[in-house]
């Protein structure tokens, strides 16, 4: 008999067989095409095996119909509920296989709430047990591993398993139940069948996203008039702006320019001010996603992914965190000491590692279970990461030197000048101590805009004056990047399910592009959920339940009550669906076909000014781009199944002329069309290819960084796709390899029979 330790990840049952097993007695086993490890360890023997995530999810007991509200719902195979997830039926095979093989068991999974669900859910359901031995740790390290094995709880974390079980079940009570009822609204009114949803965070999130652009688009510009004037400073022309920021007359700002009617600007006064510039403090996952965002646009989901396989090779530790602390535990100088073998951060390591001392700037934030994120002192081959995972790898190893540098000393400097009777001011600003900021390389964007040393009475030239008129501005739209940020501030979601659930409103068109836009049928569904049901959109409701389910993991509430009170909320909201079922269909029904005809438009015909649409063929079973007068008769503009023209030979219509009737009178009006990448989703840019003129496309496919074309295949930008880089890259892959050469060569050295 065996002790079965249950992981999260094939990647992490791998690296905890290789870390716990005696020397070269690990053995890779396979069942149902899933391979586990066997190793020794003392006398005891030992199986790795791994999940791939949540191998069971909630359903509808018995799972048949459509009404709502429904609270009896059962734990299932996740490959039997969702055809997305058939690919992990093998993996619940093979656990079910080595079932009888165990006799003790540990849970290996991630130390959080979702890892503690996964693991027991795989010993209850398949192992039959409720409780077992848990391992914790932060990363895959070989170091990590072993301390972690050694430490090992004996029993169950079950606070974290409370917690996540009663997240699990009041998330799927919301969901179902807000999708049956916006989905049966809309079916009620129109007769028109769209799944559509709005979870237990993603409708107060939607209604955040749609109050902003409620504000920006019934905002009124209001005209002012700003004064600039060109001075040499160096030999250089600058922009000296008046003190005066704006002015909301333009008689006013007539005025200010008349009176700097000058052709030299006298120095008035020199303000130069030192300040500290302070390390910035360890990264949680959501500092990190803004920082990868800002820096590189990478959108959160991207990042978190990025930042999760990089933890999954052991390079860097648990990305889920919401800590801003680095322990000494985790031992500083080892880190350095192994970062410094990859070539370009071995002076930058040294350096610290020359300091008497090594002590991190940290952040008020804190997580029970994990640190801030940091890298490992098992660094990765560097030169072999993927372009993304380099520059992730590279930001985290980065601000994790930078929290133990010194504050950079930064200097602010302002010429006030007097040109003619009006004064005007230059700034600048320039690092004089670069402390952490040398650790930060690159990364690190601060202007540096040096002015020469001047005193009080110095003349200089002016160039030239001007009077802008502007108008003020709407608020911004949010970005990815600070939706996740704003749901942080404003307890909405956790760290592990933000930028998911920022996804799931693009998923449903409720929102679009990267720099946030809700859509009409976003504002649509934001609005009657705020008109019908409002404890729906409501963040004090959705913080409160939070913080109650916090409060599971603390000890302070049980699992039972929370769900109960989740109930009774819910049976309220569920009533003010009902009652209000027609009004809200009618309300979000329109908006649906103009979200869906919006999304589905691509752009102008080229060829005959008609509408491109992405259209589905059910002959190749795959998406195309067509004209909107595909397959229309060029006389009546009807499609085929509608035309009614008559033969011009026979003079009969359709249903009575001969089968020769399609060829003698149906030509298309258009057959513009144009395939579109597989696996792929697209935006419209609303811009044309400057060669080819066909509408240029934003496409998106999962774990790869998205990228713009237009529809031709046959555009001249597109000449090189495809063609091997160099003629060596070309040369590796039409040659034989060596094995193959040298058969060949035996083959024509044999003597015929």
């Amino acid at each position: 008999m065996s002790t079965i330790i249950i992981c999260e990840k094939p990647d992490a049952a791998d690296h905890i067989a290789h870390a716990l097993a005696e020397k070269d007695l690990k053995k890779k086993k396979s069942e149902f095409g899933v391979d586990y490890w066997e190793f020794t360890r003392g006398n005891k023997k030992y199986l790795a095996v791994a999940a791939v995530g949540h191998l069971f999810n909630l359903k509808q007991k018995g799972g048949k119909g459509w009404t709502y509200p429904i609270f009896d719902v059962e734990w299932a195979p996740s490959f039997e509920i969702r055809k997305k997830a058939e690919f992990s039926a093998k993996y619940f095979k093979t656990l079910q296989s080595l079932s009888k093989d165990g006799s003790d068991f540990v849970i290996a999974c991630d130390f959080d709430n979702e890892g503690t669900v996964i693991g027991y859910n795989i010993l209850h359901f398949i192992f039959g047990k409720n409780d077992a031995k848990r391992m914790k740790f932060s990363t895959l390290t070989k170091q990590d591993l072993q301390k972690s094995f050694a430490e090992m709880n004996s029993h169950l974390d079950f606070q974290n398993l409370e917690t996540g079980l009663a997240r699990h079940m009041i998330d799927f009570y919301y969901g179902i139940n807000s999708s049956r009822a916006l989905t049966l609204a809309i079916k009620k009114s129109s007769t028109r069948f769209t799944l559509l949803s709005a979870g237990r965070v993603q409708g107060p999130v939607l209604y955040m996203l749609a109050e902003r652009e409620a504000e920006i688009k019934s905002f009124k510009p209001v005209p002012y008039w700003h004064l600039q004037a060109i001075v040499l400073l160096d030999g250089k022309e600058m922009i000296a702006e008046h003190l005066t920021d704006k002015y909301w007359k333009k008689d006013e700002a007539d005025a200010a320019l008349k009176n700097s009617k000058s052709e030299v600007a006298v120095v008035d006064s020199v303000e130069k001010k030192e300040h500290k510039e302070s390390p910035p403090v360890p990264f949680n996952i959501t500092s990190l996603q803004t920082e990868a965002y800002k820096l590189f646009g990478y959108s959160p989901q991207q990042t978190l992914s990025i930042a999760q396989d990089l933890y999954t090779k052991a390079y860097t530790s648990y990305p889920r965190t919401s800590s801003e602390k680095l322990p000494p535990q985790i031992n500083y100088r080892e880190i350095l000491e192994a970062v410094s073998k990859i070539r370009k951060y071995e002076k930058l390591a040294k350096k610290l590692l020359s300091l008497q001392e090594l002590k991190p700037t940290e952040g008020k934030r804190d997580d029970p279970a994990h640190e801030a994120l940091h890298p490992t002192v098992e660094p990765p081959d560097y030169e072999k990461l993927k372009s993304m995972h380099k520059n992730i790898y590279d930001l985290i190893v980065r601000r994790f030197f930078s929290v133990f540098g010194e504050p950079a000393i930064r200097e602010g400097m302002k010429i006030l000048f007097n040109i003619g009777k009006e004064k005007y001011k230059v700034s600048g600003r320039r690092t004089i101590k670069p402390g952490w900021i040398e650790f930060y390389g690159p990364l690190a964007k601060f202007d540096e805009i040096t002015l020469p040393d001047l005193k009080n009475g110095d003349k200089t030239k002016v160039k030239g004056l001007n009077m802008l008129s502007k108008e003020t501005q709407p608020p911004d739209r949010y970005s990815q990047a600070s939706v996740i940020k704003e749901m942080e501030t404003r307890g909405l979601g956790t760290r592990a399910t933000r930028s998911a659930i920022l996804q799931t409103l693009y998923d449903r068109s409720y929102i679009t592009d990267k720099s946030v836009k809700v859509t009409e049928l976003g504002i649509k569904v934001a609005g009657v959920l705020k008109k019908y049901v409002p404890d729906f959109v409501d963040e004090k409701f959705t913080k409160e339940m939070e913080e109650d389910l916090e409060r599971i993991t603390e000890g302070k509430v049980k699992k039972e009550k929370v769900l109960e009170e989740a109930k009774k909320a819910l049976i309220k909201i569920c009533k003010d669906f009902k009652e209000n079922e027609e009004k809200i269909g009618k309300d979000i029904g329109k908006a649906v076909m103009n979200t869906q005809e919006d999304k589905n438009t691509v752009g102008t015909c080229p060829n005959c000014g008609g509408t491109l649409k992405v259209l589905f063929s059910i002959f190749t079973k795959k998406s195309f781009v067509g004209c909107s007068s595909y397959n229309r008769c060029s006389k009546c503009e009807m499609t085929k199944k509608a035309c009614k023209c008559e033969c011009p030979i026979c003079k009969q219509p359709k249903g009575k002329c001969a089968d020769s009737w399609k060829d003698k009178v149906y030509s298309p009006k258009c057959s513009t069309g144009y395939p579109l990448p597989a696996a792929a989703t697209i935006q419209r840019l609303d811009k044309v290819c400057e060669k080819c003129k066909t509408p240029l496309i934003m496409v998106y496919r999962k774990g790869k960084r998205p990228f713009k074309m237009c529809l031709s295949p046959e555009c001249p930008t597109k000449a090189e796709w495809g063609k091997p880089k160099s003629g060596a890259q070309k040369q590796k892959k039409t040659l034989p390899s060596k094995k193959v050469q040298a058969k060949k060569a035996e083959k024509k050295i044999q003597p015929k029979a």
